[in-house]
């Protein structure tokens, strides 16, 4: 993996988890507004080499130097879906959401899950970070090999 491949993987990463740090904001944000929905990030890694494949490889090869296989995977956002689970229902029959019979629905919205959630993404993030500052110091000591 060249240094750009892994400047590319932590660039990912670092688009992918602010997006999960900005809806778990939102979401948090919105604890409070009737009839919400939760948010939730769909994450996937990009990785076209199974955990089969690398195995039976190392296998074939018995572990022998350059045996592990090139991996180009990252991880990207493939979607946004909405938590099924319903929020509480509350009799507020004054209240414009109010449906026919008084009830409003509460959010969704736990605010500890969320949180946590918020905190993994911004670990991520900081990883992520990691990786970029990590092969821009490994392209400097590159650079100044040859001089």
């Amino acid at each position: 993996m060249s240094i750009f491949n892994a400047m590319n993987v932590g660039c990912d990463g670092l688009r992918v988890h602010a997006a999960r740090l900005d809806l778990a904001s939102k979401n948090i944000a919105n604890i409070d507004t009737p009839n919400y929905t939760r948010k939730i990030p769909m994450v996937v890694s990009t990785d076209r080499t199974s955990f089969l494949s690398v195995m039976n490889q190392m296998k074939e090869s018995v572990f022998g130097p350059g045996s592990l296989p090139y991996s180009s995977g990252s991880v990207a956002l493939s979607g946004v879906v909405e938590d099924p689970t319903l929020g509480e229902r509350i009799y507020k029959p004054g209240h414009p959401d109010a449906d026919e019979n008084g009830y409003i629905r509460t959010s969704n919205v736990d605010p500890l899950v969320e949180m946590s959630d918020a905190i993994m993404a911004q670990r991520a993030y900081e990883a992520s970070l990691a990786i970029i500052t990590l092969s821009k110091s490994m392209a400097d000591k590159a650079a100044t090999i040859g001089s």
